[in-house]
């Protein structure tokens, strides 16, 4: 048999993480064992459903790199089709159309209330021979004998009787088809073979399972993850911080990072913490996801995006980097070191690439203004003659290279009776803007002879003011 996945988001919003990891787990499985993974956007809901969270979806799944092998397919564009399938079961006696007013089933649920039974539609309309009306809905009709197996690939067997499942509206009064029909008609028609999904949709397969058989189609296998929880227990939700998946590519983490996150969020594979995407795919299987929920911790992923800025090629960071220089208003191409150096020399100090490319500014633009706390604590009497002195020095130098630079700072706090700290430290908040750079050596050798000079000169004037 050959495995066929999906994900089917609605697009009503931005792709979440729960939404990713689900369809991180489909894409594994589809992977893992040589199948295909679809994108279907489920997109009948007109009235929420809009192309900026499409566009919001194909974006987040293009950032994790889980790229699709069919799709995107779009269910509003499926609408005949359903319409097809819904007069199949109305033509096999397995649909029929409902009249029942709104006031009418509001008073069902009331009497059942009162007599402690559970809210559900009664049949009323089975026999009734409705025709086709403005007001009708169309009811799939459930069996009322025997139960529905579900043979979750995560939870093990869950069995619900028929007679707890009611008769669920297949298409609306205005003739749209609904989620649990669209999803039947989808499965059934892309021969998906596995439906990976969270667990908020165990109500829903008795019922799809049903619909599936009245249609003689063969049934996927079915696998509920657990729910991912905030550090407080609650469903995770925007309170707990960033859910949605863009949101972690603004805040400066890797792709590789998240995923590596996600995977972990309720799968394990003995005691290891971090996967290549090649491991994840030969190790995934379904029969170690977790079955209670996951707690969403930020700082495992923090620590795990600070690993593969560590370990990750110079090269894809500073690819991810360059994004975020952008977002400061510098381009790395043009008037500056190599991005992939300066990933080299800071990736060791910063656990984000917001917080590399803030820390890298400088060697792109001139700031405005230095750090308070740190001109306030360097830029002191005799700062600017340490600064003149090294001006000359420098000026002097042929082949601007780090270690001869070095040995002039060495040299001068030598010649000048300093510590080092009162020679380094006025330099570095000269021509970085604060206090914290790399290794001196290097952060000269990167900035170059032309804007270490302007900014020493600068600082001096700034000193010389104060």
């Amino acid at each position: 048999m050959s495995i066929k996945t999906r994900f089917a988001p609605s697009p009503t919003g931005y792709l979440h993480v729960g939404g990713a990891r689900t369809a991180l787990f489909s894409w594994l499985y589809a992977r893992k064992h040589g199948g295909k993974f679809v994108l279907r956007i489920e997109d009948t809901d007109l009235e929420r459903s809009t192309k900026e969270s499409v566009n919001a979806i194909l974006e987040g799944m293009t950032w994790l790199g889980l790229e699709y092998d069919e799709g995107p397919f779009y269910q509003t564009e499926r609408f005949e089709r359903y319409q097809q399938v819904i007069q199949q079961l109305l033509d096999q006696g397995d649909a029929y159309y409902c009249c029942c007013s709104k006031e009418t089933l509001e008073q069902l649920r009331n009497e059942q209330k009162a007599r402690k039974e559970k809210p559900r539609y009664d049949g009323r309309c089975r026999e009734a021979k409705h025709h086709n009306t403005k007001e009708a809905v169309i009811r799939f009709r459930n069996p009322d004998e025997g139960g529905v197996v579900i043979q979750d690939l995560v939870k093990g067997d869950i069995v619900i009787a028929n007679k707890e499942l009611d008769d669920l509206i297949i298409a609306r009064a205005d003739g749209s088809p609904t989620y649990n029909l669209t999803v039947v008609v989808d499965d059934m028609d892309m021969d998906i073979t596995h439906v990976i999904r969270g667990d908020d949709h165990i109500n829903n397969t008795p019922r799809q399972i049903n619909i599936l058989k009245a249609l003689g189609a063969e049934l996927p296998k079915y696998a509920h993850v657990p729910m991912i929880l905030g550090d407080d227990g609650a469903r995770l939700s925007k309170r707990h911080g960033a859910v949605s998946v863009m949101q972690y590519r603004d805040d400066g983490f890797l792709p590789e990072a998240l995923l590596n996150y996600l995977v972990r969020l309720g799968w394990s594979h003995g005691d290891q913490e971090v996967f290549s995407v090649d491991e994840m795919i030969e190790f995934f299987d379904l029969d170690n996801v977790n079955v209670s929920a996951s707690t969403f911790n930020s700082e495992k992923l923090l620590w795990l995006n600070h690993h593969y800025m560590m370990h990750s090629d110079a090269a894809h960071v500073a690819r991810h980097l360059s994004w975020h220089m952008g977002n400061l208003g510098v381009d790395p191409a043009t008037d500056g070191p190599d991005l992939v150096k300066v990933v080299e020399i800071q990736r060791e100090r910063c656990k984000t690439l917001v917080e590399m490319a803030q820390a890298s500014a400088f060697f792109y633009k001139d700031f405005e203004h230095y750090d308070e706390k740190a001109a306030k604590k360097n830029f002191k009497q005799g700062s600017a003659l340490v600064l003149k002195n090294l001006y000359d020095k420098f000026s002097e130098v042929e082949q601007w290279q780090g270690e001869q630079l070095h040995q002039i700072v060495l040299d001068l706090a030598e010649a000048m009776d300093l510590k080092l700290g009162k020679v380094a430290q006025p330099l570095r908040v000269a021509i970085s803007g604060t206090s914290v750079s790399p290794p001196i050596d290097v952060t000269l050798s990167l900035l170059g002879r032309e804007k270490t000079l302007a900014r020493i000169a600068k600082a001096i004037n700034f000193i010389e003011k104060l």
